[in-house]
């Protein structure tokens, strides 16, 4: 499911509106300025010039030290200009907006869907860090299942692989469900039919294809007109917003080739119409359909309203952070019973202990009178005797250290990137636009944090534990519940730094285009250099030129360079190698 973000923002009109509203009295001319300054109005230390030393001449004067600047110009900004606004936020900001209606976000739910937009927006880090962890699970779960060949062993590594989205819950409770899910030939159409209705894709169209190369191609001509005249509306030029907001194109390129299946109603239906069909075993032995005995299945999603599960409920991909062990637990668990069921077949032991092995057909696939048994026979089949435990989950924090990585880079490479260039615009140094964007890349990076702890945290509350001691017990409840309540706060506390966080990057980007930010406080820099030693560069020296398109080339390459890493790293991750032992089903 996509969603217009246009509609994710129904007061950007008024935002602007009051924008035209604000700015358009001021009055503020620093040319204006460094000529009454360069003409002796002010006195004879008024102007400096673009190191911020005085000068011998002020007719030689090219910038105006901070204080003296207030002085001679105030502290307004200069005047809004509605062509440059216009220009600057159509090039820079509207195809990035316009690329927002291509991510996945499947919850059929307005409000979650303008949640997960908050969220993406708000912490590119979070968005980036799902979409790597969704391509390291994929490879991960071919691993877990390495050596497995028993029937459906291909079909269980694509249905777990396209259900990272769902809330999967497994009810063991039940014992004899699971392996009859397993082993049972007649439920070899139970995961055909699962697999057959999950068979549907979020992946490349016209639509998105067309709106990614709109907003790649707009970015390129938009960087070559930039850089052909460096000095065309420098304060309000969106070079760094381009950088800022690049993290989106490797994102969205990224899910169209996972193709996750998100949509909430339509995953439902495929696990609710395969458990009609789903059989199970009988003390007695003869085979007969699950929904006979009870309305329980083996594999079902989670729908308890539970404050401390609320996140893995919702199917958009973004918040596959919140599933990792939980969907992690699910295949262990399968990906054990199936090993075991494997290692007794190729030792020729059929379920049954009243019949000898019968040996494969023609086309080597084993023959169905070995799958057959009692319910108890069943559950032993593919019972370990010395079951492998994992209260994390296998090769999961490797996962999640790989996956951050990916999304660090990304964010401050992009970020980083628009800080550079910023930075590097004289007055050099640390600014309002410098500084929003590190409060940006900041903010991000404690979202991500935040709802990683909310995760860790959720797991941990929910982990049993046995003692004899009754006290040893109780004092793991405490615990538990601690972890559980603050896995709750954390999480709300993320949710609503990522919301504030998306509002400032936008409000930034309106600033940066509507000249808000042209003002003597933060073309002087005075946020990095201090009231007493900040200057105004008003007037650009060939050399400061030379610099400013240098530094504009390096950014461009930090950004785009690691747009590439992260998009290389998924395209050789993806479809990871299945044996031809397991892929011939």
């Amino acid at each position: 499911m996509t969603l217009n973000p246009l509609l994710c923002f129904p007061s950007s009109s008024n935002f602007i509106l009051l924008l035209l509203l604000t700015f358009a009295s001021a009055s503020t001319n620093f040319g204006q300025c460094l000529q009454d300054v360069q003409s002796g109005k002010f006195g004879p230390n008024a102007g400096v010039d673009n190191s911020g030393n005085p000068v011998s001449n002020l007719s030689l004067a090219t910038a105006i030290p901070y204080e003296m600047c207030i002085i001679a110009c105030g502290g307004g900004p200069e005047a809004f200009s509605w062509s440059n606004f216009a220009n600057q936020f159509s090039a820079w900001l509207l195809p990035w907006l316009a690329l927002l209606s291509q991510l996945p976000f499947g919850a059929n739910d307005k409000l979650e869907n303008f949640l997960t937009v908050l969220l993406t927006i708000g912490s590119p880090v979070l968005a980036a860090y799902s979409a790597a962890l969704t391509v390291l699970n994929s490879r991960w779960i071919v691993r877990r299942f390495s050596g497995s060949t028993y029937p459906n062993t291909y079909r269980t590594i694509r249905a777990l692989s396209s259900l990272q989205q769902a809330p999967l819950e497994l009810d063991l409770d039940r014992e004899v469900l699971l392996p009859s899910l397993i082993v049972l030939p007649e439920n070899d159409y139970w995961w055909k039919e699962l697999l057959e209705h999950l068979n549907y894709t979020h992946t490349w169209s016209i639509s998105a294809a067309t709106s990614i190369a709109w907003v790649f191609i707009a970015y390129i001509f938009t960087v070559i007109d930039s850089l052909s005249d460096v000095l065309q509306g420098v304060e309000v030029n969106g070079q760094a917003v381009g950088s800022v907001w690049l993290w989106l194109l490797p994102v969205v390129v990224a899910w169209l080739q996972i193709s996750p299946k998100c949509d909430s109603i339509r995953v439902a239906d495929a696990l609710r119409r395969a458990n009609k069909i789903a059989y199970i075993a009988t003390p007695t032995g003869p085979q007969i359909p699950a929904a006979l005995v009870s309305n329980h299945h083996a594999i079902f999603l989670r729908e308890d309203d539970d404050p401390l599960h609320n996140d893995e409920r919702c199917t958009s991909p973004i918040y596959n952070y919140a599933r990792l062990f939980s969907w992690t637990a699910v295949v262990e668990e399968i990906s054990g019973r199936f090993h075991e069921a494997t290692r007794r077949s190729h030792l020729f032991q059929p379920v049954s202990s009243d019949i000898d092995w019968l040996p494969s057909d023609r086309n080597g696939d084993m023959r169905e009178e070995n799958r057959i048994g009692t319910s108890y026979e069943v559950v032993a089949y593919c019972s370990s005797f010395f079951p492998r435990r994992y209260r994390w989950g296998s090769g999961v924090w490797g996962r999640i250290i790989i996956a951050s990585i990916l999304a660090l880079i990304l964010q401050w490479g992009t970020t980083g990137a628009a800080i550079f260039v910023v930075w590097e615009t004289p007055t050099r140094g640390l600014g309002c636009r410098s500084g929003s964007y590190l409060i940006y890349a900041f903010l991000s990076t404690i979202v991500w944090a935040l709802l990683l702890l909310s995760s860790v945290l959720a797991r941990y509350s929910v982990f049993d534990y046995e003692s004899r001691d009754p006290r040893e017990t109780e004092k793991h409840h405490i615990r538990a519940n601690f972890a559980g309540t603050m896995s709750v706060l954390t999480r709300q506390l993320g949710k609503t730094v990522a919301a504030v966080n998306a509002i400032w990057i936008l409000a930034t980007c309106m600033f940066q285009f509507s000249a808000f930010f042209d003002r003597c406080y933060c073309d002087s820099s005075a946020l990095g250099l201090g009231a007493a030693k900040a200057f105004n560069v008003i007037n650009f020296n060939p050399e400061d030129l030379d610099s400013m398109r240098d530094s504009w080339i390096g950014g461009v390459f930090l950004a785009v360079g690691s747009a590439i890493v992260y998009v290389v790293f998924v395209n050789i991750c993806i479809d990871p190698h299945i044996p031809p032992s397991i892929k011939r089903e």
